[in-house]
């Protein structure tokens, strides 16, 4: 039976079921093909600390070797109890130390930027669902989504020049390349806040709900793309990410095309020989124009 587990307001227009036992995020599953992740920490407005970006690395692992699952909603677990609302307010300035974010071990760390790099590679589809402040690390987080939600009380904006930090990754080269040289420049020099609306106009989101109908518009949204060809879909995440992503980009293109080789004739065809020890027969093949 679906455990009901609130993450945002409203109807959450799915029967999820908890999947997995985490300390800082939620992760839940529904039998439609979509994951729902969700960091649990409002009352930090939902910041990331390394324990964090641990589980959420596990869980969207454990998404991708699941081959019933083509969607992620991502989002932040709210309100907090003072009503406050956030996706992720970039990483708790509270446990920074000298080079980066201490876990229970001492050790500074920067393993967002590993959690970056797998939703952008993950091979299904992301889709970010704000409410509340994506500030810093999560205004990050969201802009490499593949698509996002806001709803009508999303806040955005950067805050890394505010307290000595920035992203001269993703953070900034990719902001510039969805939001225009211009204008990423002025989120990152000035560190003003954006709300829903402007940054629909800036190309930063898809699409703005009011709160209550956030989590169920990402439903919809998550089963339009359910309707289609996973194996489109993926080579498609690959071909964008391949524009901008450099040989990292290029390879993970090259590497759906290799996945697509390995199910024909052809490709069966050198493997069995190999390993029946004889010349391979590509006559049925063709070289074709």
């Amino acid at each position: 039976m679906a455990e009901l587990r609130q993450v945002l307001p409203g109807d959450p227009a799915a029967a999820w079921t908890a999947w997995g036992t985490y300390t800082d995020i939620f992760v839940d599953r529904c039998s439609e093909g979509i994951a729902r992740v969700a960091i649990n920490r409002p009352a930090k407005r939902n910041a990331f600390r390394p324990q964090t970006v641990v589980e959420l690395c596990d869980a969207f692992s454990r998404i991708r070797d699941d081959r019933s699952i083509g969607v992620v909603l991502f989002t932040g677990v709210g309100p907090a109890a003072d009503g406050g609302f956030a996706f992720c307010s970039g990483g708790d300035q509270s446990v920074r130390v000298d080079g980066g974010y201490a876990g229970d071990d001492g050790l500074p760390r920067l393993n967002v930027l590993d959690l970056q790099r797998i939703i952008r590679s993950l091979p299904k589809v992301v889709i970010a669902l704000v409410a509340g402040y994506a500030m810093g690390g999560g205004q990050v987080l969201h802009l490499l989504c593949d698509l996002s939600l806001a709803a009508d009380n999303a806040v955005f904006g950067q805050t890394g020049p505010k307290v000595g930090s920035f992203d001269g990754g993703f953070g900034a080269g990719y902001l510039a390349r969805v939001v225009g040289q211009r204008k990423a420049r002025e989120i990152w020099f000035l560190c003003r806040r954006y709300g829903a609306d402007e940054a629909l106009r800036m190309g930063l989101v898809n699409a703005v709900v009011p709160l209550d109908q956030l989590e169920a518009e990402g439903v919809r949204w998550a089963r339009e793309v359910l309707q289609h060809s996973p194996t489109a879909i993926r080579c498609l995440k690959a071909a964008f990410n391949a524009e901008t992503d450099g040989l990292a980009g290029i390879q993970e293109l090259a590497g759906n095309a290799t996945h697509l080789f390995y199910r024909t004739d052809e490709a069966l065809e050198g493997r069995n020989a190999f390993l029946e020890k004889r010349p391979p027969d590509f006559s049925e093949t063709g070289w074709l124009p």
